[in-house]
């Protein structure tokens, strides 16, 4: 290790990774906020609302890196090699990032990068969009009497990766009372919904919800053998979260309506 990658090297600034939540500016954290403040240089995910920006010095340096599935995205070497030089000349480096950085967010092997370059690196947790996605409904991923648990997924396999074995985990989520969060899922969607039906009822509720916490929200109620035909219909694209188990008869909608679409505002996908 060089001097210009040791830990106790004074000329070397900071990085931190901040969750800027699910897309409401509003549901920032007060140390995100401190964060953002004192950053220097802003890497910026796609998902992040321009918004939060708002809190940013106005002589700070803010660059772009938009990843999203199925648009043109930054590599993520490219990512990882901006945070280490600009710490190393100095910076305070903050890595935007939508919802929770340890949460589908690639945040733990940024942080293996920069551990790896010398840098000591601070997390700065936010709402993960599992959450805010159903809170936004007004029901609960966890109740004494619907679900015991829940499991955070992801539907999109890393190249090369099976990915989940959806049949198991379904009929563990059935054995357990797990309410199953399950995120970039909308392409694999069939797939998915093949998989739960071997271990879940066919008339498992489920919501589906696109840019959760955003004016431009948008969401479906539905069940578990309807959710591929509902999102079709209804035109839902990424990102959004699908959440299936029993929490979601808490919806207010669900009691008169079991297959409904709330539309808030026209939700256009914008790629970086």
């Amino acid at each position: 290790m060089n001097d210009a990658q040791t830990p106790l090297d004074r000329t070397l600034g900071r990085c931190t990774l901040v969750g800027a939540g699910p897309g409401d500016p509003d549901l920032l954290t007060l140390k995100a906020v401190k964060a953002i403040a004192n950053a220097t240089v802003l890497l910026v995910d796609d998902l992040v609302n321009d918004a939060v920006l708002a809190h940013a010095s106005p002589t700070a340096r803010i660059v772009h890196v938009g990843k999203r599935g199925g648009c043109k995205s930054t590599p993520q070497a490219f990512i990882d090699k901006l945070m280490i030089t600009a710490v190393q000349e100095g910076e305070q480096v903050v890595r935007l990032k939508g919802g929770d950085p340890f949460i589908f967010g690639r945040g733990g092997e940024e942080v293996e990068h920069l551990r790896a370059a010398g840098i000591d690196v601070e997390v700065v947790n936010g709402i993960t969009s599992g959450l805010a996605a159903l809170s936004s409904l007004g029901a609960p991923l966890t109740h004494r009497e619907h679900a015991h648990g829940v499991v955070f997924v992801t539907g999109h396999a890393k190249p090369g990766d099976t990915g989940i074995d959806w049949a198991q985990l379904a009929a563990t989520a059935h054995q357990a009372k797990l309410t199953l969060v399950i995120y970039m899922g909308v392409s694999s969607l069939e797939r998915i919904r093949q998989g739960l039906l071997q271990g879940l009822p066919a008339h498992t509720p489920v919501a589906i919800v696109q840019r959760a916490s955003l004016p431009t929200q948008r969401e479906a109620l539905t069940t578990l053998s309807e959710l591929v035909s509902t999102v079709q219909r209804e035109h839902l694209q990424s990102p959004s979260i699908i959440v299936v188990g029993d929490v979601v008869q808490g919806v207010r909608a669900w009691v008169s309506r079991p297959t409904t679409t709330i539309d808030r505002a026209d939700a256009g996908q914008r790629c970086a």
